[in-house]
């Protein structure tokens, strides 16, 4: 286990002394993985409360694909998908973030209870966000995206990967003090996927170090991406959960302590066992 000296601490609200896992549901038509499944709100509902039996530590909401070639969605629509959602979770006690990219969303969010601003423009994509943000009593978690989702796969470059993306977010942490974010309601995240080849992926993987030194919480969305599928025998989607943990076991080993994933029960058997194992011990409570 890598050194943890300096490490932040906590994320809204939740420690960072385990991993913490954000469980992904999609209220959209066309995402990538699981596109359709959960549309309907009550499906979403219903999804939320069984990752939290699963136990899931934040449920994130989205009501707009951001999956390679997607077709962006208007704020009306989003809002109406996405807000009796959160409505209903975070009215249960569960901490929901939001994965939007547009500022009247973000507010909708918030007001119906979200706790997180989750944003694949790191909050560029609106010039309202930041000030949304700013005012709001929530946390935010800043990707990096190449680019915009219809088009950000066609032959991304960089010059070198991990440190372009290192160097983009540690301009957006400054954006957000700026613009009065506190830098303890802020997490970063590499982008895994979003204007990237599969060597991108892999160096920036091999190298998460680096980000540590942006003085914010590392979180990374690898849950079956198409580069797992590259790496092996080009599984659809769904069957892409070993790739998923052996990445997220990877992750976390390099100071990662939010992931989000599709597939909550196994990643947190996952993160269990490896724990324990680490410690040659069982955690206290399941210590008998």
């Amino acid at each position: 286990m890598k050194d943890e000296a300096g490490a932040p601490g906590s994320f809204a609200g939740l420690s960072l002394s385990r991993p913490r896992v954000m469980g992904i549901i999609n209220v959209t038509p066309d995402s990538f993985s699981d596109g359709g499944e959960t549309l309907a709100a009550n499906d979403a509902i219903r999804r939320g409360r069984r990752l939290r039996a699963d136990g899931v530590d934040i449920l994130d909401v989205g009501g707009e694909s951001t999956r390679p070639g997607a077709k962006p969605v208007d704020a009306a629509t989003e809002i109406a998908r996405v807000v009796p959602v959160i409505e209903a979770l975070a009215g249960e006690g569960a901490p929901v973030s939001i994965d939007t990219r547009h500022a009247p969303v973000m507010a909708a969010a918030i007001a119906a209870g979200a706790r997180i601003v989750n944003d694949v423009t790191a909050l560029t994509g609106d010039p309202d966000s930041l000030k949304v943000v700013a005012a709001a009593d929530v946390s935010v978690v800043l990707m990096h995206m190449l680019g915009e989702p219809g088009t950000m796969q066609d032959d991304p470059r960089y010059d070198d990967a991990a440190r372009d993306v290192f160097h983009y977010l540690k301009g957006r942490v400054a954006a957000c003090e700026k613009a009065g974010i506190a830098r303890h309601r802020v997490a970063v995240d590499p982008g895994i996927g979003f204007g990237k080849t599969v060597d991108h992926n892999l160096r920036i993987l091999n190298r998460l170090d680096l980000y540590r030194g942006l003085g914010c919480p590392l979180l990374i969305g690898l849950s079956r991406k198409n580069f797992i599928a590259r790496l092996s025998h080009g599984e659809p989607p769904k069957q892409r959960l070993p790739g998923s943990i052996a990445a997220a076991l990877a992750a976390f080993q390099h100071g990662v302590r939010l992931f989000r994933v599709h597939d909550v029960a196994e990643t947190v058997q996952a993160f269990k066992v490896w724990q324990a194992v680490e410690a040659g011990r069982a955690p206290p409570a399941e210590n008998k």
